[in-house]
């Protein structure tokens, strides 16, 4: 039989040999550790898991489906009654890890949950982003804090939503922080409709409530659209509610490592390849001939996942232009421009504005 021969000359060796058939299996644990653990920078899909990214705002009040909310963070419903806020917090775990959460306030309840009903919080991850968890295991690990205790679900999607796969996870204690680690044994599957490249690549979300058709069986793909099991708890009973996440990581193998602190930059970064808010310094300046058209350019400061959607301008302040907000001239990945007709010859002319830019999944 092979055996494994310790260096002798090293004291932290074990004594005596042992049969490769027994430590073969602790090498491969002790592989798979050391390749998370050097796998540097990346290695979180997330982006934003640590709820700091808020260029939208700190709070959102009756947020509607679709909606997103803190950056990446996008709000999924269909037919509830309930009324929720979506809020940044500063409430967080004991360790002093995180300095935000993200959390949903209940404010109109939905006491019966109808067959329909679904409630969750989610985030798209891109399909060049999680190509590579094909066949691979992963893991999710995050903390919560729900008032509600027993079963909670989450759940991974692909982009038609034709394909499910939902976790269990126990909360044990009303209103505490608790750590959670759930996998996806065998990873992403092919069967079904996939985006690998710009689309969405990944739909990973935390149920709140799910009627029973949103419901299927835990921890196997699944053909169809599922938010949760039948064990889920209702977490939109009552305006004392709330559901709160932060430390979001999600990882290539079955072991979940210590979180990834990313630069605060990156991270902005990041969230900026589907949002980017331009603040009041756009402007243009210079002679300005009434009736004539003008044009800021401006670059992006990350290129966008495609063509931004939505471009959203806002007035700030004119000479010799009108008072209201520019127009788009051309728009791609990389950038704009700003249009506006001057309304009266100056040679100190000018038009300031902000805007914001959407090319969210």
């Amino acid at each position: 039989m092979a055996t494994y021969v310790p260096d002798a000359t090293n004291a932290s060796e074990p004594v005596g040999t042992r049969p490769i058939s027994t430590a073969a299996p602790e090498f491969r644990a002790l592989k798979q550790r050391v390749n998370q653990l050097t796998t540097g920078m990346g290695k979180n899909k997330i982006i934003n898991g640590k709820m700091e990214i808020a260029q939208r705002g700190t709070s959102f009040a009756a947020v509607v489906a679709g909606q997103y909310t803190l950056d990446r963070w996008r709000f999924s419903s269909n037919t509830t009654s309930a009324v929720i806020t979506v809020s940044q917090q500063s409430d967080v775990p004991s360790s002093n890890e995180f300095q935000n959460s993200l959390r949903l306030a209940v404010t109109t309840a939905d006491t019966t949950i109808a067959s329909t009903d679904q409630v969750n919080i989610q985030q798209r991850i891109e399909g060049y982003n999680v190509r590579d968890l094909i066949g691979k295991t992963f893991a999710l690990s995050f903390w919560v804090r729900s008032t509600k205790t027993g079963t909670h679900c989450a759940y991974f999607q692909n982009s038609a939503q034709d394909r499910t796969f939902v976790v269990e996870y126990t909360v044990s204690a009303s209103n505490t922080w608790e750590s959670k680690t759930v996998t996806v044994s065998g990873g992403l599957i092919t069967a079904g409709t996939w985006d690998w490249t710009t689309g969405t690549g990944l739909l990973v979300g935390w149920t709140l409530a799910a009627g029973s058709t949103a419901q299927t069986t835990a921890g196997a793909w699944q053909t169809g659209t599922f938010f949760a099991t039948s064990a889920q708890v209702n977490c939109l009973d009552s305006t004392s509610n709330i559901f709160a996440i932060t430390g979001v990581q999600l990882e290539v193998g079955s072991v979940a490592t210590p979180f990834e602190h990313r630069p605060y930059q990156t991270e902005l970064a990041l969230a900026q390849r589907y949002y980017e808010v331009g603040g009041n310094e756009n402007i243009y300046s210079g002679y300005a001939n009434s009736g004539s058209a003008y044009y800021d350019a401006v670059r992006y400061a990350v290129v966008k996942r495609a063509t931004p959607s939505t471009i959203v301008f806002s007035d700030v302040a004119n000479v010799g232009f009108p008072n209201s907000a520019p127009t788009l001239g051309s728009n791609n990945a990389s950038g704009f421009y700003a249009q506006k007709t001057s309304n009266a010859t100056s040679t100190a002319a000018y038009f300031q504005y902000s805007w914001t830019s959407n090319a969210e999944l």
